[in-house]
């Protein structure tokens, strides 16, 4: 072949590549797709990554699978999807817990600033105050004014220390004046196990994790966070009504993609969320969670992020906590 046609051959494949390139981005996903949940099964994560994982796949003719890779308080599975490779083909779905990581512990095995890519925040879940049906306590005010005549009495419960249920509750209690002893467990299954036994007296939930008892009768909400009441629950107040307008924690499930990969794979995946929250099914999901079938992306999502960061760095503070 003579030199200048090999010459044109070459600078035509070359540009090809762009081309080639957007193509097989723009056909994503062309397999299917991993999302990472890095704690056990049955959780309010797990719940609502299935769901959302389940309208993916009906979008795009793709499977979209959800992958349980617990411990460590998360760590485990998300540094798994931080050193994937940035092809779109595995993603971690996580909570605020991931805002709260960098306080409990000394050193993570991934770069927590710059190792994944937030995609997009969705199903907003109010934070719940709960105890048991049998509890005597009825309103926020009577908790609060309980724990302060009497020091030391009352207990909650969380899924360990430095989780997300430990670090709202001790939240409240800056917001509000509660006074209550913390008694970490395995898991927020766990301590709601307690809860209704009657080992402890109250506990901060994501209303996805309780709606099941509450509907049966089991547990019962005091007050839950957010601007307004749950359509699901009108009788129960906001914190704000409930005398702690501080508070404002709200809890959410999102995506994160590991770093490098490409902004079309991004947007394509925050499309295909937004798309999917619309939907009416996926909006009666949410509701009948306690949960707002809302969706964060962008700048938004981050700005969420680095706000809770900021509210979890001066929670740790007041905690004292040592990082592990």
């Amino acid at each position: 072949m003579p030199r200048r046609q090999a010459g044109k051959l070459l600078a035509a494949a070359v540009l090809m590549l762009p081309a080639a390139a957007a193509l097989a981005q723009a056909a994503y996903p062309a397999r299917a797709v991993r999302i990472v949940v890095p704690y056990p099964a049955g959780g309010a994560v797990d719940q609502v990554t299935r769901r959302i994982a389940q309208k993916l796949s009906e979008q795009t003719g793709q499977s979209f699978f959800v992958d349980n890779k617990a411990g460590a308080t998360g760590t485990v599975g998300t540094a798994q999807v931080a050193r994937s490779p940035g092809d779109g083909y595995t993603l971690l779905a996580n909570d605020t817990t991931y805002s709260i990581l960098p306080q409990v512990f000394q050193k993570l095995p991934w770069d927590h600033a710059h190792d994944l890519v937030p995609v997009a925040g969705f199903n907003f879940a109010p934070t719940a105050l709960v105890v048991a049906n049998s509890s005597p306590f009825t309103t926020l005010g009577e908790l609060v004014a309980y724990s302060q005549a009497h020091p030391g009495k009352l207990n909650y419960g969380s899924g360990g220390a430095g989780t997300l249920p430990h670090f709202a509750t001790e939240a409240l209690k800056a917001a509000s004046g509660l006074d209550a002893v913390h008694v970490p467990y395995k898991g927020a299954g766990e301590a709601t196990l307690a809860l209704l036994g009657g080992s402890i007296d109250f506990q901060i939930a994501s209303t996805p994790g309780v709606m099941g008892q509450v509907r049966g009768g089991k547990l019962r909400l005091l007050a839950v966070s957010g601007q307004q009441r749950l359509k699901a629950l009108p009788n129960v107040p906001t914190f704000a009504q409930a005398g702690a307008p501080a508070y404002q924690v709200l809890n959410f499930t999102g995506l994160w993609a590991p770093k490098g990969t490409p902004e079309a794979v991004v947007q394509t995946l925050r499309k295909n969320n937004a798309i999917a929250m619309a939907g009416a099914d996926m909006q009666a999901f949410a509701d009948d969670m306690g949960a707002v079938a809302d969706v964060a992306g962008g700048p938004a999502f981050a700005d969420k992020l680095k706000s809770d960061a900021r509210l979890w760095a001066q929670v740790a503070g007041k905690l004292g906590m040592e990082r592990q």
